[in-house]
């Protein structure tokens, strides 16, 4: 009987020791986001997936003691994976207006535009010269609803009529190379994407000066997540108020475009 009571009381222990050890264990965070959408988040010359969101992230992970797990994703793809389970949430640039009954959003962090980037010596100044021209954009992006939604938007409808075709790419890397070989005229896009790809062209692309829309972009949920959504939130917030969001917006070259914490 001792040793009865001997075997069980080890066996007690192991398990006791084993769950101590699960509840210590880091957790993970699994962030969605594009892979070809800089300075948001994108491949470095060394292989390395970086960007201002990617680093937002893993100051949140840093702090709340979970491991980051960096998912790059075909945009198109995003809700499947969202929705299956592969990635925690959307943060890339992700834009929460118009989205807000699809997914679970965070305050806002950037106020973001939609603008059409042409070459320097295109002779395109104006909407109005886009006329009969050949208009690139993402699949799935803001930019695209921005000319094709059908809601309160007659506009931007009246616009997107007047081009001689509305091309989607999957990345606006491929997009600018067929801007600058020539197959397109215009690339409408994100505002900051615009100004990380003109920043190192060398002048030979300029944005009209005319916003397409404004927006604001957050970290996006499955909806109602309000769980983890309200951890990452509250972190962000705690970031906001000691300067660190701030410092890490000025390290990307992003302090004109974020809202948090102004």
């Amino acid at each position: 009987m001792k040793k009865v009571l001997a075997v069980a009381a080890m066996a007690l222990l192991s398990i006791s020791m084993l769950t101590g050890c699960q509840k210590t264990e880091k957790e993970t965070f699994t962030v969605g986001f594009d892979a070809e959408f800089p300075p948001y988040g994108y491949m470095d010359e060394s292989g390395e997936y970086v960007g201002f969101d990617l680093s937002l992230a893993e100051e949140v992970c840093n702090r709340r003691g979970w491991e980051l797990v960096k998912q790059p994703v075909d945009w198109d793809a995003k809700d499947m994976e969202l929705s299956s389970g592969t990635i925690d949430c959307i943060w890339n640039g992700f834009t929460m207006n118009g989205r807000e009954d699809k997914y679970t959003f965070t305050v806002p962090y950037v106020d973001n535009s939609q603008v059409f980037v042409v070459a320097a010596d295109s002779g395109i100044s104006t909407f109005e010269d886009l006329a009969g021209k050949a208009v690139a954009v993402q699949a799935d992006s803001s930019a695209l609803a921005a000319l094709t939604d059908e809601e309160d938007n007659e506009e931007n409808l009246a616009l997107t009529a007047t081009f001689g075709s509305l091309t989607q790419f999957a990345d606006y890397n491929t997009a600018f190379m067929d801007l600058e070989a020539g197959a397109v005229d215009a690339v409408a896009m994100d505002v900051g994407v615009a100004d990380y790809q003109l920043s190192s062209r060398d002048g030979k692309f300029v944005k009209l000066d005319k916003l397409l829309a404004t927006e604001q972009y957050a970290v996006g949920f499955l909806l109602g997540n309000d769980e983890l959504k309200n951890q990452v939130e509250e972190t962000l917030l705690e970031m906001a108020e000691d300067g660190t969001f701030a410092k890490i917006a000025e390290e990307w070259g992003l302090s004109d475009s974020v809202c948090l914490g102004k």
